[in-house]
């Protein structure tokens, strides 16, 4: 316990080295995996979940609530199988694996991002819903504001406290999937390493490993709850 409390978790029999140090070696490579799923996540789910509460019961909505529904549905390891058998063994167009470059980023970072990308459309849709049918949106459109001033400028931005908690709140199914998705790639992170530590039991890096993971959960828990006073100047903390 007490080297647990100095960072230190023993010593790796596997790869002969101080465990600790070996799991900070693998960060930043699940970093950039997580960043570009949660990038990838964003730049789908917003406008498409913003489209979809715009033309509620609209052929383009019940389009959109069905790929959210299909991509939360399917699981992580299957859909990258099915993305490497399309880009990478029938088209050729992308890497199957590995870190050499920013292609080999592509298909890692769609099937992490995808059940987020899934969860946070639908989010998006039901919380612009609601502020959609506010008085204050009413009275903006009755003074003959444009749709898309009213959407944007003023809808918008009451949809972002939502959308910032699914985005820091899933750090841990970012963890999660890491797990499958670094094995099916064979993306050098913690996830890989977690697995081929419990296949070889080396208790010091699955140790090492889960400190690491549940530091970092609650410091994006924490910043979630830093960044609602930013965006929202009613929230108050006593």
């Amino acid at each position: 316990m007490w080297g647990m409390l100095q960072g230190d978790f023993g010593t790796s029999y596997h790869y002969g080295g101080d465990a600790m140090s070996i799991v900070l070696e693998r960060l930043p490579a699940t970093f950039e995996l997580a960043l570009a799923a949660i990038a990838f996540a964003i730049i789908i789910a917003i406008p498409l979940g913003v489209w979809s509460a715009t033309v509620k019961n609209s052929p383009i909505d019940l389009v959109a609530t069905g790929i959210a529904a299909l991509g939360k549905a399917m699981p992580n390891f299957w859909l990258g199988i099915m993305l490497i058998l399309f880009f990478s063994v029938t088209l050729g167009v992308l890497p199957v694996s590995g870190r050499d470059s920013m292609s080999h980023l592509i298909l890692p970072a769609i099937t992490l991002g995808t059940g987020i990308f899934a969860e946070m459309t639908r989010l998006i849709r039901s919380s612009m819903l609601d502020t959609l049918n506010q008085d204050y949106i009413r009275t903006a459109k009755s003074k003959g504001l444009k749709n898309r001033v009213v959407i944007f400028k003023h809808a918008f931005k009451n949809t972002l406290i939502p959308v910032i908690t699914i985005t820091f709140l899933q750090t841990s199914t970012l963890v999660g999937g890491t797990l499958i998705t670094e094995t099916v790639f064979a993306w050098p992170g913690i996830g890989q390493l977690i697995i081929q530590a419990v296949n070889t039991r080396d208790m010091a890096i699955v140790q090492a490993s889960v400190f690491i993971i549940a530091l970092i959960v609650i410091l994006m828990n924490l910043v979630a709850d830093i960044l609602y006073r930013l965006f929202d100047p009613r929230v108050k903390y006593d």
